[in-house]
């Protein structure tokens, strides 16, 4: 049995060039494997069942490993057992299906009201790509639109008079968002700087480069980290920073999940409530005000 693990690991060494860090991470998975089966009695791979990886996996757990290090272990051990169906060692892959521990789901940062104000109404408007950069987190906090949806936006899904966008979404939906005031002005001086970069009149991105070209994800995710460490900011700054900012703020003012789900585009509500949070201080402020029998009673 040690033989095959190590058969393995030289495949992933010399045959997949993987890091001998990867390989050696694999190495300390598999002979947790190995000695699982070793204790168990047995000496042929074909021995394990489906229920041994799920006790291996409880085990770990109880041990105190993380749902990560779970996973890897889980992860590691399928892999290699679907070397060995490949070379008829066993007959089925007995990882197959099991899952193991769920992860928490952590919830990104956000960055409070003050700073955010302050970063934003630090922001210089003196040339054109500035006032784009800061076009584009003024509408990503304003609107709470993603990445994707903001680089995939064009000059026609903005509509001043309404102050609304058009928003395609994920799975090809396509929502309304309002934008705040701030995000209007910036945006008008943007759209007319826009319209001396552009070199074709068939380019229809409202948010393009100096070359007039849409620009990219990975272009936006760069002006934006730019910014945060040219004014300050503590943390990087991101754009799921500024979405998650947006409706985490929002939620804080109005309590109201439900407008929150539509504005972030969530599918379900559960999401939201996953990727928004009240903080503590502000819920009990709230139920405190809200909550007839939180009220002090008249003496």
């Amino acid at each position: 049995m040690e033989s095959d693990i190590q058969r393995y690991l030289n495949r992933l060494l010399h045959e997949k060039r993987y890091s001998e860090h990867t390989v050696n991470n694999y190495r300390r998975q598999l002979e947790k494997l190995l000695a699982f089966c070793q204790n168990a009695g047995y000496n042929n791979w074909h021995q394990i069942t489906t229920q041994d990886i799920r006790m291996l996996i409880a085990k770990q757990h109880r041990q105190g490993a993380s749902p990560s290090t779970c996973a890897l272990l889980l992860s590691s051990s399928r892999r290699f057992l679907e070397f060995l169906l490949s070379e008829k060692k066993i007959k089925v892959n007995p990882a197959v299906g099991v899952r193991g521990p769920k992860k928490a789901k952590r919830l990104p940062k956000n960055i409070d009201v003050d700073s955010l104000n302050h970063f934003l109404d630090q922001m210089p408007e003196d040339e054109p790509l500035q006032i784009r950069d800061k076009a584009m987190m003024e509408l990503l906090y304003s609107s709470g639109i993603r990445l994707a949806e903001l680089s995939g936006m064009d000059v026609n899904d903005l509509s001043f008079s309404d102050q609304m966008l058009r928003v395609l979404g994920k799975g090809n939906k396509i929502r309304e968002v309002p934008f705040g005031n701030s995000a209007k002005t910036i945006l008008a001086s943007w759209v007319k700087e826009r319209n001396q970069l552009v070199k074709s009149a068939s380019e229809k991105a409202l948010f393009v480069s100096q070359q007039g070209n849409r620009l990219t994800n990975r272009a936006i995710q760069q002006r934006l980290a730019h910014w945060g460490k040219q004014l300050g900011l503590n943390d990087r700054l991101h754009p799921h920073k500024l979405r998650h900012s947006c409706a985490t703020h929002v939620l804080e003012s109005s309590s109201d999940l439900r407008a929150v789900q539509e504005l972030l585009g969530h599918a379900s509500i559960s999401t939201t409530q996953i990727y928004t949070h009240l903080d503590f201080q502000h819920l009990a402020k709230t139920y405190d005000a809200a909550h007839p029998r939180a009220r002090k009673k008249k003496e």
